[in-house]
């Protein structure tokens, strides 16, 4: 039977970098001869982060977030999976407010405040954390790190895919930013960087699945 990989965009921007990167992966996992499972968050019906309502912590719903919308299915698909893919922009220093709805409603249903067994998830799964950012790719490592330490812990072992510098545009000539970024720079490193950053994400998307 083959392995199932969940891949999920947590950018708004289809067609972009991190998008692009969670294809990618994706695509290497498939080559591995997984089944993926894709999902856009901003695309999903209307969700919300935690609600503190703390029925995960019930013995009967123990590992399973019983607020019903649209990250019910992205859970429900993350359980049941062999491996989990996904990606997101760097917005003012963190992750996505998308991602952090789910990081959020992922972790905190497997967390047990029990001091023996402080993780109540049956079924750890490796995981591929993507971020791709307009800044250097070592401005965030500290950030990127602390996500892989929680997530190593809840969900399973976790390898990291960081991109930066990335192109934000297709012309930067359009806006007042070229004070700020050298729009010709960032195009040459898309052309030149960027392919590698997706064969990387494609082979880390195979490794995830074999």
């Amino acid at each position: 039977m083959p392995k199932k990989i969940v891949a999920v965009n947590a950018s708004p921007r289809k067609g972009w970098n991190t998008d692009t990167l969670v294809t990618e992966a994706a695509k290497g996992a498939e080559a591995a001869g997984a089944v993926v499972a894709k999902f856009d968050l901003y695309r999903l019906e209307k969700y919300t982060g935690c609600i503190s309502c703390f029925s995960c912590k019930r013995e009967k719903n123990k590992g399973h977030c019983i607020c019903r919308d649209g990250l019910t299915p992205v859970l429900d698909a993350i359980r049941e999976a062999n491996g989990l893919i996904i990606g997101s922009p760097n917005y003012l220093g963190e992750l996505s407010a998308s991602f952090r709805a789910l990081y959020e409603r992922l972790i905190f249903q497997n967390l047990t405040y029990n001091a023996d067994v402080p993780c109540c998830n049956s079924n750890p799964i490796p995981v591929l954390l993507i971020m791709t950012s307009n800044a250097p790719d070592t401005y965030f490592v500290r950030l990127m790190q602390n996500y892989q330490q929680v997530l190593s812990r809840f969900v399973g072992p976790t390898e990291l895919l960081i991109s930066g510098d990335t192109l934000q545009l297709k012309d930067y000539s359009k806006t007042d930013w070229p004070w700020y970024f050298d729009g010709e720079a960032k195009k040459k490193r898309h052309e030149t960087v960027f392919p590698r950053e997706m064969q990387k994400a494609f082979e880390m998307g195979k490794a995830l699945a074999e």
